[in-house]
C-alpha cells in the first residue's frame, strides 16, 4: 500500500515539472518492489548461504545439512503475573550447528518474536563464531513477550521459567545462552541461579552475559560496540580514509548504538551528527554530545524532542550523507526500497540482518563498503566466549586484557573477509559467508557427519 504522501504526489503528477514527475514514478516503482522482495529473515539466511555454497561448489548434501537447523524447541510455559493470573508464554531455542563447538547465542524477550526470526540468528550465530575463529557453533533463543510491561517479580518468574524449559538442552558443553534484545544481565543471573537450583551444582559458564559480581567479564559491557569500531577502523585503513572529524548516524539507540556513538568519539575522532530509537530520531549537524543524549533518553525514554537537535525519522536517518551509518537496531532496515539512497562511505552493522540481499547487491555497486553483521557485530560473541575461559579456570581478567585480545581477534576477522572479498570478486558479506561456512563445513567434515 502506497502511503498517503506519495499517493497524493501521484495525483498531483500533472501539475509537477517533468523532473519531478520521474522522481514520484521512480518512488513509486521502488515502493512496489520493496512490497514484493522477501523479508523473512530465515529466507535471506538461506539465501546468503545458497550464494556461498554455490562460490565454494559444496557437495550437495554438505549444502543440504548447513541449510536448516539441526535441533529446535519450541514450548509453552506459565507464569503467575503479580494480580494472582497465570499468563503463558511461548517460547524458543534453536540450536543451529554444532561442528565446531558448544552452540551459542542469545535470548530475545520480543513481542513479535518468530521462529524464523530465531532460525535466522541461530545460522548468523553459527557463521559468526566461525568468521572470529572461536570454537563454538551457534544457537538463539527467545520468548514472545512485552517486558516493558512486566513488574520485575513477573519478569524474574519469566526468566527462571524458560530456563526450567532448556536447562535440559543446555549446559557448558552443549549450548551457552546470553543476552539479547530486551534481555540483560540481571535476567542473565536469574537464569544462571535457575539453573544451578535445577542441576544441583555451580556452573557459571553455563551462561554469559552476567553481572561483574557473579563471574562477568570485564568489558562486556560495550564489546558489541567496540568490536565494530575495530572493524571501521581497519576499513578506513584499507580505504585510505582519515576518520578524523568524518560524520557518522547511528540508527538504533540500545545498547550497541549508545557505545558506538561514544566509541566513534573517543576512539576514531569522528562526529555523531544523528542518532534514533523507536519513536524516531534526532540531527545536528555540528555533532551531538553522546553524555547529554544519553541522559535525554534515560529520562524521557526517547532521543527525540532533544533540545539540542532537530527531530528527524529513522528513514531519514538512513539516508544522510555521512562517512559511516550504524544500523544498529533490528532487521530488514535497508531494502530495495531505500538502498539507492543511502548516502554513506561505511555501513557497519552492528544490527543482525538489516541489510536485505536486494539492497547488498545494490549498496555493492554503488561503492558502499558494508562490513556485514555477523563480523561487525561479533565483539559480543567474542568477549562472552572470553568471559566461559574465565569462568572455566577462574581467573580472571582486566578490561585492557579483555580489549587487547577483542581488538586481535576482529582485526584478523576482518582482513580475512576484506582478503577474500578481494580474492574473488564479492562483496563482503559473501566473503564472510565464504570465510565462515567454509570452517564450518572442514568441521563437519573432519567429524564424519557428510
Amino acid at each position: 500500500m502506497l502511503s498517503k504522501m506519495l499517493a497524493d504526489e501521484i495525483r498531483l503528477l500533472p501539475y509537477f515539472t517533468r523532473e519531478k514527475r520521474e522522481f514520484v514514478m521512480l518512488k513509486e516503482q521502488n515502493m512496489e518492489q520493496a512490497a514484493a522482495e522477501v523479508l523473512n529473515p530465515f529466507a535471506i539466511a538461506q539465501a546468503q548461504l545458497d550464494e556461498a555454497a554455490d562460490i565454494l561448489q559444496l557437495e550437495p548434501e554438505m549444502h543440504t545439512f548447513l541449510r536448516e537447523p539441526m535441533r529446535e524447541f519450541h514450548f509453552t510455559f506459565p507464569v503467575r503475573m503479580d494480580d494472582g493470573r497465570t499468563q503463558v508464554y511461548s517460547g524458543y531455542r534453536v540450536q543451529y550447528n554444532d561442528a565446531r563447538g558448544p552452540a551459542k547465542g542469545g535470548i530475545r524477550f520480543h513481542p513479535d518474536e518468530t521462529i524464523d526470526t530465531i532460525r535466522a540468528l541461530a545460522a548468523w550465530m553459527t557463521w559468526k563464531t566461525a568468521v572470529v575463529d572461536i570454537p563454538l557453533g551457534g544457537a538463539k533463543g527467545g520468548v514472545i513477550c512485552d517486558p516493558r510491561f512486566l513488574s520485575s517479580t513477573e519478569l524474574e518468574r519469566l526468566s527462571r521459567g524458560y530456563m526450567r524449559q532448556i536447562a535440559r538442552y543446555i549446559g557448558l558443553h552443549k549450548d551457552i545462552p546470553a543476552p539479547d534484545v530486551y534481555t540483560n544481565p540481571q535476567i542473565m543471573a536469574w537464569m544462571m541461579d535457575e539453573y544451578q537450583v535445577l542441576t544441583g551444582h555451580q556452573e557459571p559458564g553455563v551462561i554469559t552475559g552476567k553481572p561483574l559480581e557473579i563471574g562477568g567479564a570485564a568489558g562486556r559491557e560495550d564489546a558489541t560496540a567496540r568490536g565494530g569500531i575495530y572493524t571501521v577502523r581497519e576499513a578506513a585503513k584499507v580505504l585510505e580514509i582519515d576518520l578524523v572529524g568524518t560524520t557518522a548516524a547511528i540508527q538504533g539507540y540500545g545498547n550497541a548504538g549508545q557505545f558506538a556513538h561514544l566509541l566513534a568519539t573517543e576512539l576514531l575522532g569522528m562526529k555523531v551528527v544523528a542518532v534514533s530509537d523507536s519513536r524516531g530520531g534526532i540531527f545536528n549537524p555540528k555533532g551531538l554530545d553522546v553524555t547529554a543524549v544519553r541522559a535525554h533518553k534515560a529520562n524521557t525514554g526517547s532521543v527525540i524532542n532533544f533540545a539540542e537537535a532537530d527531530n528527524i525519522s529513522n528513514e531519514e536517518l538512513l539516508e544522510l550523507s555521512v562517512m559511516v551509518l550504524f544500523p544498529s537496531a533490528l532487521e530488514n532496515v535497508i531494502t530495495r526500497r531505500n538502498a539507492h539512497h543511502i548516502d554513506a562511505t561505511i555501513v557497519a552493522e552492528l544490527a543482525n540482518g538489516p541489510t536485505t540481499p536486494a539492497a547488498d547487491e545494490i549498496l555493492y555497486n554503488k561503492g558502499v563498503y558494508v562490513i556485514p553483521d555477523f563480523l561487525c557485530n561479533a565483539g559480543g560473541v567474542t568477549v562472552s566466549y572470553f568471559e566461559m575461559v574465565q569462568n572455566s579456570y577462574q581467573y580472571y581478567w582486566d578490561e585492557l586484557m579483555t580489549q587487547q585480545r577483542l581488538d586481535q581477534k576482529m582485526t584478523t576477522a576482518f582482513h580475512a573477509v576484506h582478503n577474500m572479498a578481494q580474492t574473488k570478486k564479492v562483496n563482503n558479506r559473501v566473503a564472510a559467508y565464504l570465510v565462515a561456512v567454509n570452517r564450518v563445513a572442514q568441521a563437519t567434515r573432519l567429524r564424519g557427519w557428510v
